[in-house]
């Protein structure tokens, strides 16, 4: 849904966010500058904003702890998709300039948070989770095709998985449907190649470019 008030997030909210997953996703980082501006800028508060979230069970061990970090995001999140001056962090700075941009919708946005919540006392549902930040990212590219949101997801599902045979499966699957896929969906795709276990931390930034040339992944 469009027709958010527009909001400019600061240069060194930008900054902050972009260093900041570098950092701790350099596989996803490195696909995500093959998007075009300004929806580079999103799918990189997107993943800053995952990160944080995802950091929950490191952070803190105890569960109530856990749930009030949790709810602080989550009112964050609906403040970002929001029309009044979002609270002063610099992820919630960035954020709330794309989710007004692209229109998100805060329940997409509390979706992540809540799949995220399950992870305090039991197994992360990656299928949910993944599937969360997958259709966000989406709406930032603006792809809304099943197919590459049927790619999208199992992707993104994989991402949260340890190698096996269900990770492969998954892979198995998104890489099925190549050929269908709106090409614009690839730099939240190109990670799949960095799952194979195959390929060495200097190879990335040019498989991803030969890939993206060729629409694989």
């Amino acid at each position: 849904m469009k027709g958010y008030p527009p909001y400019t997030a600061s240069a060194a909210s930008h900054r902050f966010v972009l260093d900041s997953v570098r950092e701790t996703d350099r596989d996803r980082f490195l696909a995500a500058l093959f998007a075009p501006e300004p929806a580079r800028r999103g799918l990189l508060a997107l993943l800053a904003f995952d990160h944080e979230l995802a950091r929950t069970r490191f952070v803190t061990r105890e569960p109530m702890l856990a749930r009030i970090r949790l709810e602080w995001w989550r009112e964050a999140a609906v403040e970002a998709a929001g029309e009044g001056k979002p609270r002063a962090q610099p992820i919630v700075d960035s954020l709330s300039e794309t989710a007004r941009r692209e229109g998100l919708a805060p329940d997409a946005l509390v979706a992540l948070v809540d799949a995220r919540e399950d992870e305090i006392e039991g197994a992360l549902d990656v299928l949910r989770t993944g599937g969360a930040l997958a259709d966000l990212q989406l709406g930032v590219l603006g792809v809304n095709d099943p197919v590459s949101r049927e790619a999208a997801h199992a992707v993104g599902a994989a991402w949260l998985m340890g190698e096996g045979p269900e990770r492969a499966a998954l892979l198995g699957e998104a890489r099925a449907l190549q050929k269908q896929v709106d090409a614009r969906a690839l730099p939240i795709l190109l990670p799949a190649l960095a799952l194979d276990g195959r390929m060495s931390p200097w190879r990335t930034p040019l498989a991803y470019w030969w890939a993206a040339k060729r629409g694989r992944y």
